[in-house]
Parts: C-alpha cells; structure tokens; sequence
C-alpha cells in the first residue's frame, strides 16, 4: 500500500492484480510465483512477504500516509501495533475515522474501493485471497453455498491477531518461510473471515436492545484474554462495532452488568481462584488479577464479596 500525493487522489485508484496469471499490462515473465503483484502496492523494503497457491500474505511497517484502492481479490489487513487517527471509506460513503487498536481488522471485499488513511507509523498483516478460492473453501470447509463479503471498519478481532502474529512470526524467521505452514494459516484465517464477516453471518441486534449473539461471543472472548489489563469502553465497544453508548446499554442488557463491574468480578473470581489454589503472595495475586496493588484488591474484595484477600486465604 504505497504513500500517495495530493494529486495521485484525482487518479484512477491502483488495481491489485490476479494472484495468478500474468497481467495485460506486462508480459509473464514479469510474474515471479505467479502473482506476486498483487503485493506490489506495498513497497518491497515495508516487510516479507510469500505468494502461495492459496493466496498472498505481507507484513509491513509503513509511515503516515493515505491510500486509495480497488482490488479484484479479497483482502484483509490485521494492525499489529496500535495506529491513532485512522480513517476508512467504503464506496464512497461516509468516512469513518477511530483509532486502529492492536488486533483491529480490516476487510476489503473484492471490486469494493476503499480510502484509507493513517496518521501514525502503521504496522500491519495483509492477506489476499482471489475470489474463486475464497468461493471453493466456502463450499469444501464450511458448506456453505455462497457467501458474500462484506467490509468491515475496522473491529478489534483477537483471533484474527493471533493468526497475523503467527504469520508475521514465520515470515520474519532467518530463513525462507515455510510455504505449508502460511498455506494453511492463510485459509484458517480465510476461513475466519468467511464465519465472521460474509453474509451467512450477519446477525442483527435483538429486539430488546442486547447485544447479538455473535457480539456478545466476541467480547466475551475478548474479556477472558484480556480482563488483567486496563481496558476502556471505547475498545470494547471497537470489539462490537458500536458506539460506546450503545455499547454500554447493550452490554448491561444481555450480561445484567455494565462493563465496570464484568470486568471487576472477572478480576476477582480469577484472584480468588489464585488465592485458594497457589502459594503467591497477594501483592503477585493483585498484580496477576489486573489490580493496580495489594490495597486495590482488598478494597474491590471486601466491597463484592465481604471478605479480604487474607481471610479468603485462611479459608483454603
């Protein structure tokens, strides 16, 4: 994804190429592994990258810039490191402007343009699929007939991290990458973005103003990975794809709790679970708990559950 001028925005926005086959603006011979173009909009020094017969993954790191793009593969764009004052347009429609948290992820439909912008250092994992493949592993993995992307935002997924860390870790060895192994994770992931981000999956909000099945599962996970750290509504409600006001009512609708006190009792039922099953002090159980001390966890203890850190010990 290269850096474009003020005057480049005017242009025709860059095309990616077939993964496979040569391009009619150039002769075969300018196709290494087939279809490596498709990751010439990301300069060569941004990062790694490996074309494979299943699709095309790059890691890159890249500063403040802007891009436009109409790509005929599906692609996907996990950021690796948190990049403040991030914009995304679809289509043309209204822009959409947050901040890319670790693990947010970006869909881009195959024929859908899109604006995109950053106003920090970017690092990010790509990964493009040619829409035929996307079509076979829908029929062969997840049985589905057909399935339609659709763009997503930018929403913090942890699994889609987890599957870009994996990635970015093997193309980042000393040595070539295993083609097998990003094979298989680039259709894991494929498979991901076909359950979560395709039309079979779009599920609506409950009519009593809870959160969605699936967006209840979402930050739910979310919680469980990453409850011992401060987290702010604004994150969790990125993990839904809500404004943090909606995010707040509807999350207190479907768990019967805000957000604050989800998180508080998730901390202390895993400190408590510390307390009784190892022989830590209390100071490493708070720390471990996600309490900024000792203090701060007898204080949330004897306020929840009326009893201190200690006397809970005795009780073991």
């Amino acid at each position: 994804m290269q850096q474009m001028s003020s005057a480049q925005h005017f242009c025709r926005p860059p095309m990616l190429d077939e993964l496979d086959g040569p391009s009619p603006r150039r002769p075969a011979t300018d196709q290494p592994m087939g279809g490596r173009r498709i990751l010439d909009i990301i300069p060569e020094n941004a990062g790694p990258r490996l074309v494979t017969a299943k699709g095309a993954v790059a890691h890159a790191v890249r500063p403040p810039g802007s891009q436009t793009l109409l790509t005929r593969n599906h692609v996907a764009t996990v950021v690796l490191a948190c990049s403040p004052g991030t914009t995304t347009r679809f289509g043309g429609g209204e822009q959409h402007r947050y901040d890319a948290y670790t693990g947010t992820l970006i869909v881009i439909p195959a024929d859908v343009e899109v604006e995109m912008g950053w106003s920090a250092a970017r690092e990010e994992l790509l990964v493009a699929w040619k829409p035929e493949s996307l079509h076979e592993l829908a029929i062969k993995a997840l049985d589905m007939g057909s399935a339609e992307l659709r763009p997503s935002k930018g929403k913090v997924d942890p699994q889609a991290l987890h599957m870009a860390e994996l990635l970015k870790a093997e193309l980042a060895r000393g040595e070539p990458p295993n083609e097998a192994y990003v094979e298989s994770l680039i259709l894991l992931f494929g498979i991901h973005v076909l359950r979560s981000y395709s039309s079979v999956n779009m599920r609506q909000v409950p009519p009593k103003g809870g959160l969605s099945d699936y967006a209840a599962r979402r930050v739910h996970e979310y919680l469980d990975e990453h409850f011992t750290r401060k987290l702010s509504v604004i994150e969790l409600a990125a993990v839904c794809e809500l404004s943090p006001g909606h995010f707040i009512h509807a999350f207190s609708k479907t768990f019967g709790q805000p957000p604050h006190q989800y998180l508080v009792n998730r901390r202390l039922a895993f400190a408590e679970k510390l307390l009784l099953e190892t022989e830590m002090t209390i100071a490493e159980v708070a720390y471990l708990s996600g309490f900024s001390s000792q203090s701060h966890l007898t204080s949330a203890m004897r306020s929840h559950k009326r009893i201190t850190p200690a006397k809970m010990r005795k009780q073991r």
